[in-house]
């Protein structure tokens, strides 16, 4: 089996922190895949009807691979969505779609989607300049949460304690970037400083965590410092994620809760969840479980097992 991987770095230029890129390589070389790392600017397109041919790496043509890892998430730009787009239209399988991972980078129209179908999300409401206090502590409250419409690692995102601080932030905001989209949630006060990060393959759930933040602070990942312990899945645990991850179409997802009283409320969903925190606390191997998952959706297994 061969597969890409479309990276924000390519193979060559892997920096020494990116845990999820050599698990991945490492994984992959143990079970005996093909696995080459590209960045999106490597690619040419070309749009022809000699599609097995429509598709230059470095300016040369290549075989197409049996399946394609995007893992550049939120910062997933136009350009590297139509390289996803057009080895779609090849009939290379991409995991998660691109139809998916533009769904999820809009965490906005993301939460609309999770409403419609009747899942519980934090209030959340559009800015537009200038922004009226009073509707936000009408129908929001403070504290409040501030948000980009398209972020990760907890970048972003920002807790405003009172209408005072809020309305210093947003005429920030509206003084250097008044084109800006921005969200703001209701806080949940039960998940300050914690939260939940729940990964599903394949409609499963194969993980959960609890990411604490450190003392006095707002957000909890683990990329910022935050600790993290194994969380016990739950009925209800399983079934928001597996829900989630389903009506958003990821195949691979990492899914976040938060804590409310004695349930949960989705924050957002990720498609390019991060799995170095996941692994440290629990003995689930993140990578083997995907490409496990990938070559039964494929249909091609190995003839015999790989020793090591």
């Amino acid at each position: 089996m061969k597969g890409w991987i479309l990276y924000k770095d390519s193979a060559n230029s892997l920096k020494p922190e990116a845990y999820e890129m050599q698990r991945f390589i490492d994984t992959a070389a143990a079970e005996g895949i093909e696995l080459d790392i590209f960045q999106p600017e490597q690619f040419d397109l070309t749009v022809t009807r000699e599609d097995r041919q429509s598709v230059l790496i470095d300016g040369k043509p290549v075989a197409l691979p049996d399946f394609v890892l995007p893992r550049m998430g939120a910062g997933t730009t136009y350009f590297a969505l139509a390289v996803i787009r057009h080895l779609e239209r090849l009939g290379v399988y991409c995991v998660n779609s691109s139809q998916s991972i533009e769904t999820v980078k809009d965490k906005l129209y993301t939460h609309q989607i999770l409403a419609e179908n009747n899942l519980p999300v934090p209030k959340t409401m559009l800015v537009k300049f200038p922004v009226d206090a009073n509707l936000v502590e009408k129908h929001l409250g403070f504290p409040v949460v501030v948000k980009t419409l398209s972020g990760s690692q907890g970048s972003g995102v920002f807790l405003s304690e009172n209408r005072s601080s809020f309305q210093d932030l947003m005429q920030l905001i509206e003084a250097t970037n008044k084109t800006a989209n921005i969200i703001l949630q209701e806080f949940i006060a039960g998940s300050k400083g914690r939260d939940l990060r729940v990964i599903t393959i394949g409609g499963r759930v194969v993980s959960s965590m609890q990411r604490i933040a450190e003392e006095g602070q707002f957000k909890a990942n683990f990329s910022a410092g935050s600790s993290v312990e194994h969380f016990a899945i739950t009925p209800e645990i399983e079934w928001m994620a597996t829900q989630t991850s389903h009506i958003l179409g990821l195949e691979i997802a990492g899914i976040d809760l938060l804590f409310d009283g004695d349930h949960y409320k989705i924050c957002e969903a990720n498609s390019s969840t991060g799995f170095e925190g996941m692994e440290s606390c629990s003995n689930v191997d993140i990578p083997k479980e995907i490409f496990h998952f990938i070559r039964v959706r494929k249909g091609i297994f190995n003839k015999a097992p790989i020793n090591g």
